[in-house]
C-alpha cells in the first residue's frame, strides 16, 4: 500500500460515528445505497459548523447518512432533503427521528431533483450538497449556486468519480461531466473552490458576495 493510500485509510479511520449514523450507514449497506464516506461527513458537519447553517439543502437523500451529519454540525439548522427513492426517504425520515431532529426541521421531498430545485427559493440557503446523479452534476451545481446565499457553500461529492477523473485515459460521459465543472469552475472569479481527495473527492465552492 502507498503512502498515499495510508493518508487516505487513517483519515477515514479517524473518523468515529454516532451511533444513529453508524446505524443508517448499516441500513445504506444493506440496501446496497451509497453512502458518504466517514471523512466526507465529518467534513459536511465542519462546513455546516462553520457556516453557522439554518437552512440547508441536499440533493440526494439516500438513506440519511450525509443527512445526519450535516444536522450533527448544525443541529439548530433546518434540513430540505430532495430524492426520487420514497422508500429511502421513509427510512431516512425515521432516523432523523430516532436522532432526535424535530420532523418540523426535516423536510424531505420526493421527486426529481431537477423538477423540485425550480421551486426553491434563491440564495436562501448556507449549504448545498449534491450527491445525486452524477450525468446531471453540472446542472445541480448552477442551480446549487443559485440557491446558495452569497458567502454560502455548495458541497459537491464523487468529484473524482472513482478515481477516474485524474486519469486522462478516462473518458466516459460521467467523468467528462465532472471534468467540465472542475474547468469551468476553475476559470470562475464567482466562487471560492477547493478540492479535496476525501472519500470519493469532494468539491467545495463557497459563494463569492457582490
Amino acid at each position: 500500500m502507498s503512502d498515499k493510500q495510508l493518508n487516505w485509510k487513517f483519515a477515514e479511520e479517524f473518523v468515529v460515528e454516532r451511533a444513529d449514523i453508524a446505524a443508517a450507514r448499516l441500513h445504506s449497506l444493506e440496501l446496497g445505497v451509497e453512502a458518504v464516506t466517514p471523512s466526507v461527513g465529518a467534513q459536511l458537519a465542519l462546513i455546516a459548523a462553520a457556516a453557522s447553517a439554518r437552512n440547508i439543502i441536499e440533493i440526494g437523500t439516500g438513506l440519511g447518512v450525509s443527512g445526519l451529519w450535516l444536522m450533527s454540525g448544525a443541529p439548530e439548522a433546518t434540513l430540505t432533503t430532495i430524492d426520487v427513492e420514497l422508500d429511502y426517504q421513509q427510512i431516512a425520515r425515521r432516523g432523523f427521528l430516532e436522532a432526535g431532529i424535530p420532523a418540523n426541521r426535516a423536510r424531505l421531498i420526493g421527486g426529481k431533483a431537477q423538477d423540485v430545485l425550480t421551486r426553491m427559493n434563491e440564495s436562501s440557503y448556507d449549504v448545498v450538497f449534491i450527491d445525486a446523479d452524477p450525468l446531471a452534476v453540472v446542472e445541480f451545481v448552477e442551480h446549487g449556486l443559485r440557491l446558495a446565499r452569497p458567502g454560502g457553500t455548495v458541497v459537491v461529492a464523487h468529484a473524482l468519480w472513482r478515481g477516474r477523473v485524474a486519469d486522462p485515459a478516462q473518458r466516459d460521459d460521467t467523468v467528462a461531466n465532472f471534468r467540465l465543472l472542475l474547468s469551468e469552475i476553475a476559470a470562475s472569479d464567482a466562487v471560492i473552490s477547493a478540492l479535496s481527495p476525501v472519500g470519493d473527492g469532494l468539491l467545495m465552492l463557497t459563494k463569492v458576495a457582490d
